[in-house]
C-alpha cells in the first residue's frame, strides 16, 4: 500500500481522435455561422437603405446589447440622434416614433454581430477543448475569429465617418466593412467545404483549367461586392436608370468617367464612375461563369459540373435583379431604390459569392483526372 501511495500509477491520457462524425458536427456548426453572416449582411443592407446606420452614436459592445427601456431612455438616445448632421439636413421633422424604427434597424444589425461572435467563438472553444478539430482547421478558424474582430472595429470605423461634417457613413469604410463580412462567410464555407466526406467530380482533361477559372471568378465577386458597396455608399444607383446604356451611351463620356482630380477618386468618389465599373465587372462575371459552364459541361461530371450550373444560375439572377433594380426605381424612402429589390439583389449577390466559393472549393478538393 506504501508503494502504491509514494508511486502512484499514471492516469493514462485522454485521446481524442477526430472522426467523420466530428467533422461534420464542425461543418454543420460553421454552416450556421455562414447563415448567421448572410443574415447580417441583408439586415446591414437594410439599415442602409432605411437610413438607420447613424441612429447609434455611442458604440458600447457590452451594455449597447440591450435597447433603451424607458421613455427616457429613448428621449436621450433621440437627443443624442440631432446632434449630428444626418438629423439636421435629412430629417429635421422626424419624431420619436420614427426614431424608433430607424433604431431598430441599426440594433438589430449590431446585436446579430454580438450573437455571430458567441456563436462562433463558444463553440470553438468546445471543439478545440474536446479534441474535435482536425491541426490543419484551427489557424484557419482562429484566422475567421480575427476577422470578426476586426468587423467590429471597423463596423464602429464606418459609423464614425458619418457623425462628424456628413449626411452618411464614407462610403469606402462602408464598402471596406461589407467586403469583410463577405470574407468571413466565404471563409466559413471554404473550411466547411472541405470538412466530411469527399463526393469526387471526374475531370476528363483541364482540371487545372477549371480550378483556376474558379478561383478566377471567386476573386472577382469580392471585387464586385467591394464595389456594390461603393455604389451603395454614394448611392449611385439612383443615377442613370437606364440599361444597357448610361444617359444615351454604353461607355460615358470621359470628362464624366474621369471629371475628379486626382484621377484616382473617381473608382470611389464618382457616382459615374462607380456605377459603370459595377456594370463592367457584372459583364466579366458573366463571361467567366458561362465560360466555366461550357468548360465544365464538356470535360467534368458530377459536382463540378452540376456547380458550375449552378453558378451561372446565380450569376444570371444576380443581373436580372441588378438591372431591375436599377430601372425600376420606387423610392419608399426619400432618395433610397425599391427596398425590397435592392435587398434581394444584395441576398442574391451573397449567394453567388456561396455558389462560387463551393465550387471554387469543390475543384480543389474533389476532383480527379478521369
Amino acid at each position: 500500500m506504501e508503494e502504491w501511495l509514494h508511486f502512484p500509477h499514471p492516469v493514462p491520457a485522454i485521446k481524442h481522435h477526430v472522426t467523420e462524425e466530428s467533422a461534420i458536427a464542425v461543418r454543420n456548426w460553421l454552416w450556421v455561422v455562414a447563415a448567421l453572416v448572410f443574415l447580417m449582411v441583408v439586415v446591414g443592407g437594410a439599415t442602409r437603405l432605411t437610413e438607420s446606420g447613424l441612429s447609434i452614436v455611442q458604440w458600447k459592445p457590452v451594455t449597447g446589447a440591450l435597447p433603451p427601456l424607458s421613455q427616457q431612455e429613448w428621449q436621450e438616445a433621440f437627443e443624442e440622434y440631432k446632434q449630428i448632421p444626418q438629423y439636421k439636413e435629412l430629417f429635421p421633422s422626424m419624431d420619436l416614433a420614427g426614431f424608433k424604427y430607424i433604431y431598430a434597424w441599426e440594433w438589430a444589425h449590431r446585436l446579430l454581430g454580438r450573437l455571430i461572435g458567441v456563436v462562433f467563438a463558444v463553440p470553438l472553444i468546445w471543439f478545440w477543448a474536446r479534441g474535435r478539430l482536425p491541426g490543419s482547421v484551427k489557424p484557419k478558424l482562429l484566422g475567421i475569429l480575427a476577422l470578426g474582430g476586426l468587423q467590429g472595429g471597423v463596423g464602429w470605423w464606418m459609423v464614425a465617418s458619418g457623425l462628424v461634417n456628413r449626411i452618411e457613413v464614407a462610403q469606402e469604410r462602408l464598402a471596406i466593412h461589407l467586403l469583410l463580412a463577405a470574407l468571413i462567410f466565404s471563409a466559413c464555407l471554404w473550411v466547411a467545404g472541405g470538412l466530411g466526406p469527399r463526393a469526387i467530380s471526374l475531370v476528363h482533361e483541364g482540371a487545372g483549367r477549371l480550378k483556376a477559372i474558379a478561383l478566377t471568378i471567386l476573386a472577382v465577386v469580392f471585387l464586385q461586392i467591394f464595389v456594390g458597396g461603393l455604389v451603395a455608399g454614394l448611392r449611385a444607383g439612383l443615377i442613370d436608370n437606364t440599361w444597357p446604356l448610361m444617359d444615351g451611351a454604353f461607355i460615358p463620356p470621359a470628362d464624366v468617367l474621369w471629371k475628379l482630380e486626382p484621377v484616382w477618386k473617381n473608382l470611389v468618389d464618382n457616382p459615374v464612375t462607380v456605377q459603370f465599373f459595377h456594370r463592367m465587372i457584372a459583364y466579366l462575371i458573366f463571361a467567366l461563369a458561362l465560360g466555366h459552364l461550357v468548360d465544365a459541361w464538356m470535360n467534368a461530371e458530377g459536382r463540378a459540373r452540376r456547380g458550375a450550373g449552378i453558378l451561372f444560375g446565380h450569376v444570371l439572377m444576380q443581373i436580372a435583379l441588378g438591372i431591375a433594380t436599377l430601372v425600376l426605381v420606387e423610392p419608399p424612402f426619400a432618395g433610397a431604390p425599391h427596398l425590397g429589390l435592392a435587398l434581394a439583389h444584395q441576398a442574391i449577390g451573397m449567394a453567388v459569392l456561396a455558389v462560387a466559393t463551393l465550387q471554387a472549393r469543390r475543384l480543389a478538393r474533389d476532383a480527379v483526372m478521369h
